[in-house]
């Protein structure tokens, strides 16, 4: 006799290799990185999550500058903890530690594909759980891959690889839920919320509300009593909160983080066309703002034949039916998209939910399919309704020949295989055809979407040449915390400090600090992405007051250079009394931080020879030069978009004026920096400074003159986290900031961020729950309900030791 738990495991590894398989040829199909020379780094996937993975390196081998809380490396002083929740707490992101530091692209490549097996494993488990299919549990595997393979998978989590954690959590938090409903494994259900909580909250967010429609759906069908259903729905309610509070260390400081983000982008949610919708069930489609539903012919083949399918009984297939029309329905009706999302339209795509829908559709597939091979009837309804679906996506642009062409194949491959698999003959062409249609459709999706996301998104190399030279250089330079290295204007990545090392200003997360986009742009900091993704500011007066003792510059493909300026330490001066503000002059918000006056006015638009002139236009697109300097290219646009304080170069003769590319720029401001008043300023910065500074992983100590007054300012935004002496610490135009009495010289501040202890106490609550949970399980002995399962009898005993075991 074989043994199902075998079998069970059989199948989740046979989808996850399918996955894998699918994944892989698709992308050296389209000859994309690590295959070829298309890169596959775009959007966020090269602009955020390959740096953090980066700084996730450096910190499991102890070289990154800072810890798990402060983060020295970004904007100046961020908040470590946060961004380690949101990029960086999946169990698999550990896995970069097993590459060579200049092989993180390759590592978050693998990272990914493992993601999307696991979910392909997970998925089968499941599917093997609600309902054993036995002889059928090969088919399990492939609908399994099908759900990791849809396209919401391949076309956009796949440059998100944090989302692939929920498409991991749905199938497991489905599990839990059955767990709940039948009172089984106490233990392990609370865990697996709570992981799922803190490898990605977002996507675990879509996942429990999907999880909690399987519950429900399967609750309607089991035949047991309202009492019993009740009781059903009270543990799996005790199981999400018990696994939410497990995970409240990382998730409370994570939301409390993106209360002290600056605001990102608001929008009203518009549903895409229907006919666009329906063009995305269809194989090789792209469109950023629409739903990727595609999840291969053979599984819309089955979920659409389940209502025509008679071995089903009819409410279960009524059911299955309805809810997966119903949370189809969902992703275009204001008010559950809103309820999908948090009620909160995001920035980007709005199909995020997607994926519960593939989900759903898979289940429904699979209790078509458990019941018993479908038959003429059931495949001839199926297949009509897949027709319908495809002429209704004729309407859109999204629908192509090709996608045409691959529907057409993939659907004839598995109406062949079921139909061989229905008459018992020649199994093996049958799971064959079956495979190569998901695995086939999958990998043709793949090499579509490599194709495609660089011709409309933002991209990045991966790791090479230009990489090690900057790298290099910025390592050859660095003199933390004596001085910070910035790594320059000229990005590779918005976090390229992160990525090649030094204490940069410029800064990219869903956490960026309201304080401190608000604090660079005052200085004068360009920035895309609304004010998220801050630049580098290249200017020696914030050089100065932030004391970047050394900046790279270089151009793509050229040698990167090394500028080096004497600044003031780490901690300096400055007088107390009187409140300070920012005002509309970046020219003039920079002499108050500093403490001088540094900038000559632009007289008739012209600077004093000698003197370094910069632009300051946010809002304008083109190119300025002075004279026979190099010409500048600046990018404004608010609130997209915000063109930064720009270096024209050296005045060499009075006179030299500013000429334009196209139409000038209007209400531009034109700063004449005195490289002498500068000077002065610096040294007069370095004489009261501190004499020592020590920098921790959560803060910084410094040592300063005796009899020193007024305000210690240290060169880090004041976000929210910061202490001085056991209390909140005090701001200087947006720096942390100490007062001086002239009795102490020691200045001692710590960061911990926000929700921290709070977090912690939640989750020893939560543990302390847990266990009592179990104890008081295995004390009364209380089972699953229903025949053979009565409380106290053998078969609720051995589910009470297989939970403790758990």
């Amino acid at each position: 006799m074989r043994n199902p738990l075998s079998a069970r495991r059989r199948a989740a590894a046979f989808a996850a290799l399918i996955t894998a398989g699918a994944v892989t040829a698709g992308d050296l199909a389209a000859r994309t990185f690590p295959f070829g020379p298309r890169t596959r780094s775009v959007n966020d996937l090269g602009n955020q999550f390959v740096p953090f993975h980066a700084r996730l390196w450096d910190l499991l081998h102890g070289r990154t500058d800072g810890g798990l809380l402060l983060d020295w490396q970004s904007g100046y002083g961020s908040n470590a903890l946060t961004d380690l929740g949101t990029y960086l707490t999946s169990p698999f992101s550990v896995l970069v530690a097993l590459f060579p530091r200049d092989g993180i692209d390759l590592a978050v490549y693998v990272v990914t594909l493992v993601k999307t097996a696991v979910a392909a494993a997970a998925m089968t488990w499941l599917l093997t759980a609600l309902h054993k299919g036995r002889g059928r549990r090969w088919a399990a595997g492939v609908l399994g891959a099908s759900y990791a393979l849809c396209g919401w998978s391949v076309t956009e989590a796949s440059y998100n690889p944090m989302w692939l954690d929920g498409l991991i959590a749905f199938p497991l938090l489905c599990l839990t839920a059955e767990w709940a409903r039948t009172g089984r494994r106490p233990l392990l259900g609370p865990v697996l919320v709570a992981l799922a909580w803190t490898a990605n909250f977002y996507t675990a967010y879509m996942a429990v509300l999907g999880a909690a429609l399987v519950l429900t759906a399967r609750l309607l069908l089991d035949g047991t009593s309202g009492r019993e259903r009740t009781r059903a729905l009270l543990r799996a309610t005790r199981t999400v909160l018990l696994g939410t509070g497990l995970a409240a260390p990382v998730l409370i400081p994570v939301y409390l983080g993106s209360t002290h983000a600056y605001p990102g982008w608001t929008k009203e949610f518009t549903p895409a066309s229907w006919t666009d919708v329906l063009a995305r069930t269809l194989p090789a489609t792209y469109s950023f703002f629409t739903p990727a539903v595609f999840t291969g012919g053979a599984t819309l083949l089955l979920a659409l034949a389940l209502a025509f399918h008679r071995a089903v009984p009819r409410r279960e297939r009524l059911v299955w039916t309805v809810l997966t029309a119903a949370v189809a329905l969902s992703l275009q009706w204001g008010p559950t998209h809103l309820l999908w999302h948090a009620f909160a339209t995001p920035n980007g795509s709005p199909y995020r939910q997607t994926f519960v829908l593939a989900g759903i559709a898979v289940i429904a597939a699979w209790t078509c399919l458990s019941r018993g091979w479908p038959d003429r009837r059931a495949l001839a309804g199926g297949t009509a309704a897949v027709l319908v679906l495809a002429l209704g996506a004729t309407g859109s642009e999204l629908a192509r020949r090709e996608a045409y062409l691959l529907l057409a194949a993939g659907l004839a491959a598995a109406v062949a295989g079921l139909v061989l698999a229905a008459r018992g003959r020649a199994v093996a062409v049958a799971a064959v055809l079956l495979t190569a249609a998901v695995a086939g459709q999958a990998a043709a999706t793949t090499a579509y979407a490599d194709r495609e996301r660089p011709l409309r998104l933002d991209h990045y190399p991966p790791w090479g040449a230009d990489h090690d030279a900057r790298a290099a250089a910025v390592a050859a330079a660095d003199g933390w915390p004596a001085y910070r290295t910035d790594p320059g204007r000229t990005q590779l990545t918005a976090n390229d400090a992160l990525l090649l090392g030094g204490q940069g200003g410029a800064y990219y997360s869903s956490h960026t600090a309201d304080v401190w986009t608000r604090t660079l742009s005052a200085l004068g900091g360009g920035w895309t992405s609304r004010g998220r993704s801050l630049q580098s500011l290249d200017n020696p007066v914030t050089d100065a007051v932030f004391s970047v003792g050394a900046r790279i510059r270089s151009a793509p493909g050229g040698e990167p250079r090394t500028v080096r300026r004497e600044v003031p330490p780490l901690v300096t001066v400055r007088p107390g009394g009187g409140e300070q503000a920012y005002g509309d002059s970046p020219f003039r918000n920079q002499e108050l931080l500093l403490g001088a006056r540094v900038y000559e006015p632009a007289a008739d638009g012209a600077c004093r020879a000698g003197t370094e002139v910069f632009l300051w236009a946010p809002d304008w697109t083109g190119t300025a030069r002075l004279g026979d300097n190099p010409p500048q290219r600046l990018l404004g646009g608010q609130p997209k978009r915000r063109a930064a304080l720009t270096p024209l170069g050296t005045a060499h003769t009075a006179g030299e004026r500013v000429t334009y590319r196209g139409e000038a720029p209007r209400d531009a401001e034109i700063g004449c920096l005195d490289p002498a008043r500068l000077s002065a300023a610096v040294d007069a910065l370095r004489r009261t400074g501190a004499v020592s500074v020590e920098v921790s992983a959560n803060g910084v100590t410094a040592e300063m003159p005796p009899g020193s007054t007024g305000v210690a300012v240290i060169a880090a935004p004041r976000i929210a986290g910061w202490s001085c002496g056991g209390r909140p610490a005090d701001a200087y135009l947006g720096l942390v900031a100490v007062p001086l009495d002239g009795s102490r010289t020691t200045v001692s501040c710590s960061f911990r961020p926000p929700g921290v202890l709070a977090g912690a106490a939640v989750g020893l609550m939560a543990l302390l729950g847990v266990v009592a949970t179990v104890l008081v399980t295995r004390r009364t002995g209380r089972g699953p309900a229903g025949p053979g399962h009565a409380p106290g009898g053998p078969a609720a005993r051995g589910a009470v030791r297989a939970a403790v075991r758990a």
